[in-house]
């Protein structure tokens, strides 16, 4: 099973979205052995991660996944250390300026299931959320957009 989040670049993380994300995750996952796929650009990136991390002391099962979306440049929030792994799709040949959006189409298709904070109907995350809806991922969004 695959897990992958998104969400605004400017979210400010509180307790009870922290709660709902590990529900979701204990729901969803479990002791099931899985791999959570995560960005690292940003506010939400930043707070899913310190969810999947609190979710993984729990869960050994559970596998941390870096996306990357450049090979040489990296605006890191976190050690890649922190990591089991970190991957590149293969973007060798899409401009930089458009390298996330490519990188987050990456992470739609390889999802089972994408958990997202998406509170406005504009923006990477929000496309990134449109997207996993239509390929018929299974969503949770913990934002207010319905």
């Amino acid at each position: 099973m695959i897990i992958v989040f998104c969400g605004h670049s400017d979210y400010i993380q509180n307790v009870q979205d922290e709660i709902k994300i590990l529900d979701i995750l204990e729901g969803e996952v479990g002791d099931t052995p899985c791999e959570i796929l995560l960005g690292g650009y940003g506010g939400f990136d930043a707070f899913a991660f310190g969810c999947a991390k609190k979710f993984k002391r729990c869960h050994t099962a559970v596998k941390l996944t870096l996306v990357v979306p450049y090979l040489k440049k990296s605006k890191k929030i976190y050690p890649k250390e922190e990591f089991d792994s970190v991957v590149y799709p293969s973007l060798e040949s899409v401009p930089p300026r458009y390298a996330i959006s490519h990188r987050n189409r990456w992470m739609i298709e390889q999802a089972d299931i994408v958990v997202s904070y998406v509170s406005r109907q504009y923006g990477g995350a929000y496309t990134m959320y449109l997207n996993a809806k239509r390929k018929g991922k299974k969503t949770y969004n913990v934002g207010s957009l319905k």
